[in-house]
């Protein structure tokens, strides 16, 4: 996780979904905390499990393991250990919080397939099943690579995982923070 970029050189960085699939939390905020000027600005967006996630729950870890694997995550950390890792890094940590729980409308509602809605059809049951047997026959008839159909069934898997770690409130997309660096 070495950036190209001389020390203090940024006047701000800005994260949105991106620092969450960096094997190492501390690392990835270190690198960004040396590129940036001093008394300057890092605010991120992260996917983390909340203070809800039980990690001796089989459920919650089959949630945790269906967003990973699907959405190419390391590991999905808790919300307090990325914030250990910004001061670790030498940040002052300015705002955090979960942007999900005030939210008027449940982030996942999109992806939940019990939710109809013309305009994510494709991501209920019904369109699911079509997309599913769509993306079987382009694969069959060689005008979708060999694999397809199992990119799409852990592709549909994540979706699930989603819906679920929102549902149970243990996983949310929209954990902001706001972190200084230090004069």
């Amino acid at each position: 996780m070495k950036m190209p970029f001389p020390d203090n050189s940024y006047d701000a960085v800005y994260a949105i979904e991106a620092t969450c699939h960096a094997p190492d939390a501390y690392g990835c905020y270190k690198e960004i905390y040396r590129v940036l000027k001093p008394g300057q600005y890092f605010a991120a967006y992260e996917w983390c499990m909340t203070d809800a996630f039980d990690p001796n729950n089989q459920n919650h870890q089959k949630i945790k393991a269906e967003i990973e694997i699907g959405d190419g995550l390391p590991d999905i950390r808790l919300t307090t250990k990325c914030l250990e890792a910004l001061k670790q890094a030498g940040f002052e940590v300015v705002w955090e919080k979960d942007l999900a729980v005030d939210s008027p409308v449940p982030w996942y509602l999109p992806l939940d397939k019990s939710h109809f809605s013309l305009s994510s059809f494709r991501l209920t049951a019904v369109g699911r099943f079509m997309t599913k047997n769509m993306v079987k026959a382009l694969e069959f008839v060689g005008l979708a690579p060999k694999g397809s159909q199992r990119v799409q069934d852990f592709l549909e898997k994540a979706a699930e995982g989603l819906v679920e770690g929102g549902k149970k409130e243990i996983f949310t997309p929209m954990y902001f923070f706001l972190a200084r660096k230090p004069e």
